[in-house]
C-alpha cells in the first residue's frame, strides 16, 4: 500500500524563516510557505526515488515508520530487478488540493501535516513531516489515507494554526500519544478495552488464534512497541473533543513447518529479502505498521481508541 501509494517523502532545511529556534518558545512548526515548498520538492523526490529505486534518495526524504517501510521495498524491488524479476513499476505520485496543517510547539522534535488528494475516491492522504531540531531536514514520518467520513475538523486559533497533543503527560486524551504503541501491543496480546472492537484489534486476535491451529504450521506472533527518537507519534486536537494520532508499532510473525515440509516462498520480491540459509523448518517475517486512530478524550464514554487506517510493511525474513 504505501509503496504503490508513492509514500515517499522530502527533507528539505528550513531557510531560517524563524528568529527563535523554538527549545522553549511556543511557535509554529513551520511556515505555510515553507511547508507547500517542503511538500512540492517531496513530490519530485518521491518520484525519482521510486523510478530509480533509490534508496539512498528514499533515506534523505522519509523517516521514522514510512521510511523504515519503503526504505525496504525499494531496496528489495531493486535486488529482485537486478535478479531478472519483472518488477512491476511504481505509480508516480499525483498530489493535488493540498492543504497544510501546522501547529504552534515548543521543543523538539516538531511536525506539521500535508492533508492532500492522491487519487479519485474521495479519500484524503495525510502525510506527517517531523524534523529534530532547527538544524535537521523535513522527512515524512507517516502516510495515512482516510476516508470522507472520517474526516475530522481540526479547530483552529486566530492565527490558522491547528493545535498540537502533548505525547506525554497533559495530553487530557483516555491515552496519551507517547503510550499508545505500548498499549496497542499489550491489546494484542491480553485484549482488553483501550482500543475499540475492530479489524486491528479483537478480530485480529481472533485471526491469530485460527492460524496457531493450522495443521502442519506453527505460527507465533511477538509484538514490540515502536519508541523514540526514530518513531515519535504526533497528535492533532479535533473538533468536538480527542485528537487524531499517528503512531507506529513493531510486528513478527514465525512459522514453522512440520519436519517433512520445506517452506517454499514464491513470493520473488519476499525472497530477496531472506536472510540466512533457504528455509529448512522455519522463516520468521518482521514488519513495521503505522496507523491513524482517533482518541477520546479522558472522561469520554466512548468505545475507545479508534482505528481509521493502517498500513504495514514488511521490513526484514529470516529463514531457519
Amino acid at each position: 500500500m504505501a509503496l504503490s501509494a508513492g509514500a515517499v517523502a522530502l527533507a528539505v532545511t528550513l531557510s531560517g524563516c524563524m528568529t527563535v529556534h523554538g527549545e522553549t518558545a511556543v511557535v509554529p512548526a513551520t511556515s505555510e510557505k515553507e511547508a507547500r515548498k517542503v511538500f512540492r520538492e517531496f513530490t519530485a523526490k518521491s518520484n525519482r526515488a521510486n523510478s530509480r529505486l533509490d534508496t539512498r534518495l528514499n533515506a534523505t526524504i522519509e523517516g521514522g515508520a514510512l521510511g523504515a517501510i519503503n526504505q525496504a521495498a525499494l531496496k528489495t524491488r531493486k535486488g529482485a530487478k537486478e535478479n531478472g524479476e519483472k518488477i512491476p513499476p511504481i505509480p508516480p505520485l499525483k498530489l493535488r488540493d493540498t492543504r497544510f496543517l501546522i501547529p504552534k510547539q515548543a521543543g523538539w522534535p516538531k511536525f506539521f501535516v500535508a492533508d492532500t488528494r492522491g487519487d479519485d475516491t474521495g479519500n484524503r492522504w495525510f502525510y506527517v513531516f517531523q524534523r529534530e531540531s532547527v538544524d535537521a531536514r523535513w522527512k515524512a514520518s507517516y502516510l495515512s489515507v482516510l476516508e470522507p467520513d472520517e474526516l475530522p475538523t481540526f479547530p483552529k486559533d486566530s492565527d490558522g494554526h491547528v493545535k498540537a497533543v502533548p505525547s506525554g503527560g497533559g495530553s487530557g486524551l483516555s491515552v496519551a500519544p507517547g503510550a499508545l504503541s505500548r498499549e496497542y501491543v499489550r491489546t494484542l496480546r491480553d485484549g482488553g478495552d483501550r482500543f475499540a472492537d475492530g479489524p486491528h484489534t479483537d478480530k485480529r486476535r481472533t485471526q491469530r488464534e485460527r492460524s496457531e491451529k493450522r495443521p502442519g504450521l506453527r505460527t507465533e506472533f511477538a509484538d514490540s512497541a515502536a519508541r523514540p527518537p526514530q518513531f515519535v507519534p504526533a497528535g492533532l486536537r479535533v473538533k468536538g473533543g480527542g485528537a487524531l494520532v499517528f503512531f507506529a508499532s513493531h510486528h513478527h510473525t514465525k512459522q514453522t513447518f512440520h519436519k517433512d515440509y520445506a517452506p517454499k516462498i514464491k513470493d520473488p520480491l519476499v525472497r530477496e529479502m531472506l536472510s540466512g540459509e533457504t528455509p529448512k523448518k522455519a522463516v520468521t517475517y518482521a514488519r513495521v505498521s503505522q496507523q491513524a486512530v482517533s482518541v477520546p478524550e479522558a472522561d469520554s464514554a466512548g468505545d475507545g481508541v479508534v482505528f481509521l487506517n493502517r498500513i504495514d510493511g514488511m521490513t526484514s525474513a529470516k529463514a531457519d
